[in-house]
């Protein structure tokens, strides 16, 4: 097997064996579920992140456990050792005869970030389902974190669920990160190893577990990926080269490496670990944090390159792949075509939607809600419009200007995300306290119409479907003492600014804080969660059942809406989305009754009414889908 690692300033480094290798123990350690060898030709060659296997090597110890490796020849700066090896065996590199570090490529950690290396042989694992993709045009997503999705937090738990969401009408599941980080339990942003995959949640089996029984339930899989820093604690990638720069500043730190001297090769590293979630884990798309904290002065930037490789990947393997941005730029450039001059991302997040729904529905106005809220309906529509709010117009959050518009002719509507709530709407708040927590059932019902029936790509967070009362609140599991302690600290500062006591602030660090975290599956049985439950299957097989509603074309939604009345309608060809979210009495919403029909209502039919003169009549806190016969 040919080991290789990237170490240019290094004089001597070492392959060094964790014994037992060889596993003379007869020990299938990270077996596959059938634990059976896989599909070899389905899967491409055997890896382990760094290592790429060149031959099936025999079991039994290799006769020496410190392998000194040899300058790779035309490649400068890589090293290279070509040794028996196996499935399991444990490993890492010493450089200048330093401590052992595992490799910057591995695929397993199977004991945590700091300890050594497995290899990984992608091939054993035997894939039930045949899958040939599920693109992005007409998804409904939803976005989930292993760890708190059951209480159990594990790959293999919440495929307990998947029939839950296929039965939703949901098509991808949008996981958070995966990537090992120290301790059992955390958000997942503090990742330090991008090949692999934590193994409290069950490791690369068991992703690989969860992805094949999603795709068994025609259930595509979206992997969000951190690109833009690695976590505090557990990053040895500084020991082997420049991955990080002084020339750029990040609110982590050092940046990512994407244009000083080494660039090359850190672009690579990031780019190949994106391929590798989509070739062996057989994702569909990736989830990329904040590329607006990616630093890259280069003629071509670093998304354009990722997302060059990603098309062409889509090609040989022949089934649909995309990228998913979370940027705040409201920038074109995101989606502009790469021929065009622009990073030919998939689509992104559309936070702007978020804010203006989030303040008609709650009323909030503080910090970045504040342009939102001075007209939230007319905000709303003018995202539902035109894709973006901030569009070259003044952000006083900012203090300047913000944003460029969206070409809506030129711009498919499913490019953008839309969503009332997601981990970072709820968990950056002080008590990670959701929309229902405070909003009644109707509020909650007409955000849910706005989202569902959207013309852009709509994205659920997880137990958003029943209005799930559990909080999501920030939680961390640091291993070192002084770096759980500054955490702590620094988020209860951090909300104290705004007035909040240190004691009502949950500690990251409590194994409680993440136990509230944990949705409640028996919430679903109960109301009001059941008939909230059954209002958003109702409006997701609307959507699939109404071309209108999954139309690209942007430039064929039309909004009227009444600030002061504070009903909203939404055209979409023939179909009709109308809210009422607040009042005294019944209001009518002129043009959006007459000779149509109820698709779907909240709180029922009988609520909604069609005046002589083609007015729909609404009370407080009511939806209503309807379609013009």
């Amino acid at each position: 097997m040919l080991f290789e690692v990237w170490a240019p300033d290094a004089e001597r480094v070492a392959l060094h064996f964790v014994a037992p290798h060889g596993r003379a123990d007869g020990a299938t350690e990270g077996a596959d579920a059938s634990g059976t060898a896989g599909d070899r030709a389905a899967n491409g060659a055997l890896t382990t992140g760094h290592a790429v296997a060149t031959g099936y090597a025999p079991t039994g110890a290799v006769s020496a456990e410190h392998v000194p490796m040899e300058r790779a020849p035309g490649r400068p700066g890589w090293w290279r050792a070509d040794v028996p090896a196996r499935h399991g065996d444990r490993y890492g590199f010493r450089l200048d005869d330093g401590p052992l570090l595992p490799d910057p490529r591995s695929a397993r950690q199977p004991e945590g970030p700091d300890g050594p290396s497995a290899v990984v042989e992608h091939d054993r694992f035997v894939w039930q389902h045949p899958w040939a993709g599920r693109p992005l045009p007409g998804a409904v997503l939803y976005e989930m974190h292993v760890g708190t999705f059951t209480g159990a937090g594990t790959f293999d738990a919440a495929v307990e669920h998947l029939p839950h969401l296929a039965g939703l009408g949901i098509t991808h599941l949008a996981l958070m990160p995966v990537c090992p980080f120290p301790g059992t339990h955390g958000w997942g942003y503090e990742g330090v190893a991008p090949w692999a995959v934590h193994e409290p949640y069950g490791g690369p089996d068991g992703l690989k577990r969860l992805v094949d029984a999603a795709h068994g339930h025609g259930l595509g899989v979206v992997l969000d990926v951190v690109h833009n820093h690695l976590g505090p604690s557990g990053n040895h990638l500084p020991a082997f080269g420049p991955y990080f720069t002084e020339t750029h500043h990040t609110p982590w730190g050092a940046a990512v490496n994407l244009d000083a001297p080494g660039s090359d090769e850190v672009r690579t590293y990031f780019i190949g670990s994106a391929l590798a979630w989509l070739r062996d884990y057989r994702l569909d798309g990736l989830r990329l944090d904040a590329v607006h904290a990616l630093h890259d002065t280069r003629a071509r930037h670093f998304l354009a390159d990722l997302s060059g490789a990603v098309d062409a990947l889509a090609t040989h393997l022949r089934r649909p792949l995309f990228l998913i941005a979370e940027s705040d730029l409201n920038d074109p450039r995101v989606l502009a075509p790469r021929s065009g001059g622009g990073y030919g991302l998939h689509a992104q997040w559309n936070d702007d939607f978020h804010h203006s729904l989030h303040t008609a529905l709650t009323g909030e106005s503080q910090g970045y809600y504040a342009d939102f809220a001075r007209a939230p309906l007319a905000a709303l529509a003018k995202t539902l419009t035109g894709g973006f709010f901030h569009d070259g117009t003044y952000s006083s959050f900012r203090g300047r200007r913000h944003g460029s518009p969206l070409d809506r002719r030129a711009t498919d509507a499913h490019r953008l995300l839309a969503y009332a709530q997601t981990h970072d709407q709820i968990g950056n708040r002080a008590l990670g306290d959701r929309q229902a927590a405070g909003l009644s059932p109707g509020l909650v019902a007409c955000g849910a119409a706005l989202v569902l029936c959207s013309p852009f790509t709509p994205m659920l967070f997880m137990g958003e479907e029943w209005a799930a009362r559990t909080p999501w609140q920030f939680f961390t599991d640091h291993t070192d003492p002084e770096l759980a302690e500054a955490v702590r600290d620094g988020r209860r500062r951090e909300f104290a600014a705004h007035g909040w006591r240190a004691s009502e602030i949950p500690d990251p660090q409590d194994p409680a804080t993440r136990d509230r975290s944990c949705l409640d599956w028996s919430e679903p049985e109960r109301e009001p969660h059941a008939a909230l439950l059954a209002w958003y299957r109702t409006l997701l097989a609307v959507r699939a059942a109404h071309p209108e509603l999954t139309d690209p074309d942007m430039t064929r939604t039309e909004v009227t809406y009444d600030e002061e009345a504070r009903w909203l309608c939404v055209r979409r060809g023939a179909v009709r989305v109308v809210v009422r979210l607040a009042g005294e009495g019944t209001a009518g919403v002129p043009g959006a009754g007459g000779r149509a029909r109820v698709l779907a209502a909240w709180p029922d039919a009988d609520a909604v009414a069609a005046d002589p003169d083609g007015a729909l009549r609404l009370p407080p806190e009511s939806a209503a889908v309807l379609k013009e016969e």
